[in-house]
């Protein structure tokens, strides 16, 4: 099953709610665990508990599990695992991004059948050339797998970057747009391409140049949402004719609600996102 499928499975059942995974040492210290791979290990055990039947996807932030080195890489796989044995898909939010043979072997980490850190989908930085993220590209459709491409995110050191106009004329995030769309219509069947572009909810997307994009529609992850500042009620607002394919991603929003609360928390989240996407 494509990952395009796999995510629509999921979408229908659950909804577009995806749960991050940030074990940031605040929240780590608010839920009284210790700030440690242990303790980042049963943060997030418990948030996949938490989402297990609510929450169809969750996403780990990479880089709070990668400060504690190799222990906490075992933590990550931990979370990894315990979520997909659970039925949930994970994206490994690890933006990673190279060119030639080292782009391939960041692919086959996330990517790859029976890697330690194996996930049903990873972020990756295109500013090297989308071009270069290919052998990834192939990797996840051979694997059933799943990528999402920076393109516009909402840190505000990169906004004139991803504005810049190219020489054809389009912005850099409207050509990486493009260059994704293009490949889902060659390689991808069914409502979700297995290529999706991460889009940040807090941005004013028009000023980006998007406009508007064929089938199959390119998933969304969608970051900014509860803490950050985006409402889930103007989702529909904010993505436009993307709308259809956005994945709302909210963590320390959730997570700050503490272990004893979150479960209720992704419950009404789930509710409110369901009633956005209508």
């Amino acid at each position: 099953m494509t990952f395009g499928a796999r995510l629509d499975r999921a979408v229908s059942a659950r909804g577009r709610l995806c749960v991050g995974i940030d074990p940031h040492s605040w929240l780590l210290s608010e839920w009284d665990l210790a700030d440690s791979a242990d303790g980042a290990r049963e943060f997030g055990l418990r948030v996949v508990d938490a989402a297990a039947g609510l929450a169809g996807i969750v996403k780990p932030q990479v880089a709070f599990f990668e400060r504690f080195g190799a222990r906490g890489f075992d933590a990550l796989e931990q979370v990894i695992r315990s979520a997909r044995e659970r039925g949930i898909l994970v994206i490994a939010d690890a933006k990673r991004g190279d060119v030639g043979s080292t782009a391939d072997a960041y692919g086959e980490t996330w990517l790859g059948d029976g890697s330690p850190l194996e996930s049903d989908a990873v972020t990756l930085n295109p500013f090297q050339g989308v071009g270069a993220l290919h052998g990834s590209f192939d990797l996840a459709q051979r694997n059933g797998k799943g990528v999402f491409v920076l393109a516009a995110t909402s840190n505000p050191e990169g906004i004139a970057g991803q504005k810049a106009k190219l020489a054809s004329g389009r912005t850099l995030a409207r050509s990486i747009l493009d260059d994704v769309t293009t490949w889902n219509a060659a390689h991808a069947s069914g409502p979700f391409g297995d290529v999706g572009v991460v889009l940040g909810a807090t941005l004013d997307l028009g000023g980006f140049d998007l406009g508007d994009f064929p089938s199959p529609t390119p998933p969304v992850l969608a970051p900014g949402f509860g803490h950050q500042g985006a409402s889930v009620s103007d989702l529909k607002t904010i993505y436009g004719t993307l709308a259809d394919g956005v994945i709302v991603s909210e963590s320390r929003g959730l997570l700050a609600a503490g272990p004893a609360r979150l479960r209720q928390a992704i419950a009404a989240r789930t509710e409110e996102v369901r009633l956005a996407s209508g």
